[in-house]
């Protein structure tokens, strides 16, 4: 005699095995800890594109800003005085360091701390303190030195007696006790602007020397010893 399936394992006209998992409207969807992982990784990668679309637009008008700002239009020697027809205005994407137009008026008539090169950005901490140029009671004399006349090694800051050349020695009258040749610190030497010309030297002297210095004619340059004080 057959045995006789309970009541309780009919549902829907069928059979329900044991161990079988229910189905019907009442059961939900379940969502595995892999499946998890895989959605916030999407949404992980989601937000770095949107952070680095952010970030790219930031650097984007960042790096479109562009100021106008200070370069050395040519060189300037350390301790010399900056002076309007050494810069130039160039539009950068500036940052921190830079001298920006407006502040032009901030280094203008000061120091060089150090030798500025031609086609360098001027930052702040290249110029000093606003220079009393020439000191009191001396004065800058130009003087046309002609080949032969100064050693080609003559530099700023060496300390020289100015003589007149063969020439012009005919023409000086010379006081009793008082020497014809006038002491004085190279500020700059330019070179000639043609081959065989004459070069342009510099020379800060005292004032009441500045007349005679500048009278010389054919002047020739000697360089003294930095230390000493004698005069030729």
């Amino acid at each position: 005699m057959g045995a006789s399936v309970p009541s309780s394992g009919l549902k829907g006209g069928g059979l329900r095995v044991p161990g079988a998992r229910r189905s019907g409207p009442e059961q939900q969807p379940v969502v595995t800890g892999a499946r998890r992982r895989r959605l916030g990784w999407v949404w992980g990668g989601v937000g770095a594109v949107v952070v680095s679309a952010v970030g790219f637009t930031l650097i984007a008008q960042v790096v479109g800003e562009r100021d106008e700002v200070l370069v050395l239009g040519r060189d300037v020697p350390a301790g010399g005085v900056l002076k309007p027809g050494d810069l130039r205005v160039v539009e950068v994407a500036a940052d921190v360091g830079v001298v920006r137009l407006e502040d032009r008026g901030t280094v203008l008539g000061r120091r060089v701390k150090v030798p500025l090169v031609a086609g360098a950005l001027l930052a702040p901490g290249q110029v000093g303190k606003s220079a009393a140029f020439p000191a009191e009671g001396f004065s800058e004399v130009a003087l046309a030195v002609e080949p032969g006349g100064a050693s080609p090694d003559l530099a700023r800051g060496e300390r020289v007696a100015v003589l007149p050349g063969p020439a012009g020695a005919e023409a000086v009258v010379e006081e009793e006790g008082v020497s014809s040749a006038v002491v004085g610190t190279v500020t700059g030497v330019a070179e000639p602007e043609s081959a065989g010309g004459p070069r342009v030297v510099t020379v800060v002297v005292e004032t009441a020397a500045a007349r005679r210095a500048a009278q010389v004619e054919h002047p020739r340059v000697v360089v003294l010893s930095a230390r000493g004080r004698e005069a030729p």
